[in-house]
């Protein structure tokens, strides 16, 4: 595990061992950090794949009394239908796109790129894949749900509509209900033609080994060796 340095913020990064072609990025849930998911990614990664797991800004959680935490934008409800925080997904989501910019610099092409995340990080990952004006490799959502979802047909932008979506969530999930997953799986399956929703049997909020094996599957069909 090595740490890339972006102005005066290290951001959570496994380098690859060999020729660098591809990178995925991966973005934490609610009061976490990026360093879980990397050490996680570090034991399905691939030799010439880049992982990058940035961390959250520190912002106050309105569905936690205010607290300040790790947090991509702020939680009002729990509810699908509940206020949302536009400004703040949006914000996030700028500095995935910033992130996907970066890396197309330094010579990936941008469909050589999967971005995906953990609960509210899936949701920045899907907004990503929504409004992103490149073509990605893939985007990856976990126990996690679609924010906006009622201005999906103004802000969804065409570029992506053939890229592949995984999607993972635990029958048994207390904090993202799994009807919230099936919900988001309704909303992008009308207008993305390669999406796969993937059901995990008693597993709650979090992953399991079978899901980060499905997770490596994707990866790898999606940003095969070159």
């Amino acid at each position: 595990m090595s740490w890339l340095l972006r102005g005066a913020m290290a951001v959570p990064t496994v380098l690859p061992t060999a020729k660098h072609t591809a990178t995925v990025i991966f973005l934490h849930g609610l009061g976490d950090t990026g360093h879980g998911w990397l050490a996680g990614l570090d034991e399905i990664k691939l030799p010439y794949v880049k992982y990058i797991c940035p961390n959250a800004p520190i912002n106050k959680v309105s569905l936690n009394f205010g607290m300040q935490m790790p947090s991509w934008f702020d939680i009002k409800s729990l509810d699908f239908k509940g206020e949302e925080d536009e400004p703040g997904l949006k914000k996030s989501t700028d500095i995935v796109l910033t992130l996907i910019n970066e890396e197309m610099k330094s010579g990936i092409s941008s469909d050589r790129i999967i971005v995906g995340g953990f609960s509210q990080g899936g949701s920045v990952a899907f907004h990503t894949l929504q409004t992103s004006e490149h073509k990605l490799a893939g985007c990856i959502g976990l126990s996690t749900w679609m924010s906006m979802h009622d201005k999906f047909e103004k802000i969804t932008k065409p570029v992506n509509k053939d890229t592949p979506v995984f999607q993972g969530h635990g029958n048994a999930d207390p904090v993202v209900k799994y009807t919230y997953g099936q919900m988001t799986e309704g909303v992008l399956k009308k207008y993305y033609t390669k999406t796969k929703f993937q059901t995990y049997g008693g597993l709650g909020h979090s992953s399991s080994p079978q899901e980060m094996s499905d997770v490596q599957d994707f990866i790898e069909k999606c940003l095969p060796k070159i």
